[in-house]
């Protein structure tokens, strides 16, 4: 696909999921979280670069239910093939998670490869407890078995999707909505 402006790619796609509904999606995740943490700072570890525009909307959103987090990013993904996959990293976290709770941030669980692979490390690092929050979930069978969100927003069809930080060739990210390519 060659690279569209935005206006193009917003005139020849569906509109799946509003900014109102998102911002209601993230409000949501944001009270389980701050139930779930109460008292507690964990390790705020968004998966860049699709995470940015949730993890800053979830942030904020923690902040105004008083819950503090300490923050910090990676930046890995997973190729997946014939030996299982390897991570690979292009940033990794600066900051100690042996003996803490951790929570990974990320834009969509689709397969699950990445987020498997960046909890495991998580754990290889001592990380006590692991936990997910992603703002969109694809329905489909392929994800793996043993990747699940612990927090997540909106389940969205099994179709390629950009904005809100899903991209198509690391373009579209910016846009304030979910949509998919007309069929």
């Amino acid at each position: 696909m060659s690279k569209l402006t935005l206006e193009q790619a917003v005139a020849q796609a569906d509109l799946l999921v509003d900014r109102p509904t998102i911002d209601a999606a993230i409000a949501a995740i944001a009270d389980a979280i701050a139930r779930d943490y109460k008292g507690e700072v964990p390790v705020f570890l968004s998966i860049m670069n699709g995470a940015l525009p949730f993890a800053g909307q979830l942030a904020l959103e923690l902040g105004a239910r008083g819950q503090d987090a300490q923050f910090d990013y990676m930046q890995a993904s997973r190729y997946h093939g014939e030996n299982g996959g390897e991570l690979v990293w292009k940033h990794r976290p600066v900051s100690a998670l042996f003996g803490r709770r951790v929570l990974l941030v990320d834009d969509i669980l689709d397969e699950g490869f990445t987020l498997q692979g960046v909890r495991q490390w998580c754990i290889e690092q001592g990380a006590t407890d692991v936990r997910i929050a992603v703002l969109t979930v694809k329905k489909h069978d392929r994800c793996l078995s043993d990747v699940k969100a612990d927090y997540a927003g909106i389940e969205l069809p099994d179709r390629f999707v950009f904005g809100f930080g899903m991209d198509v060739s690391e373009a579209l990210r910016p846009l304030p909505a979910i949509y998919a390519m007309k069929e």
